[in-house]
């Protein structure tokens, strides 16, 4: 079974960056990062999919990239210029699969990690 460990969250103020760690068991052919704030949905983020795309979400769209490290099984996402909106808990997730109409969404994913918090200060 696919297990996966988020690391790398903290404290920042706004403009700086963190890079945040996705540590997986096994190798999916789908690997997300999900952001959910208190109080709201857990939000799509950033994917590296199995047909060697990726996808970015609106509201972190030119402030983040991923790095996929294959032979440690490890996607990380750095996040720049961050924004008190950025602020949330984030989660990694991997799925054997993730047909295009499912890949943005928490039900296209079976595997989920605990998350780790960011924090983003005005």
């Amino acid at each position: 079974q696919v297990q996966l460990k988020e690391s790398g969250g903290g404290s920042v103020q706004a403009g700086g960056s963190l890079r945040l760690s996705c540590a997986i068991s096994a190798g999916p052919g789908c690997v997300a990062w999900f952001r959910q704030a208190p109080g709201e949905e857990r939000a799509f983020v950033a994917s590296l999919n199995n047909d060697g795309t990726t996808d970015y979400a609106d509201s972190i769209m030119g402030r983040s990239t991923l790095h996929k490290d294959a032979p440690k099984n490890i996607l990380d996402l750095q996040l720049e210029n961050l924004r008190p909106e950025d602020t949330g808990t984030y989660y990694c997730a991997a799925d054997r699969q993730c047909p295009k109409w499912l890949r943005l969404q928490v039900a296209g994913y079976q595997y989920w990690g605990q998350g780790t918090q960011v924090t983003v200060s005005s």
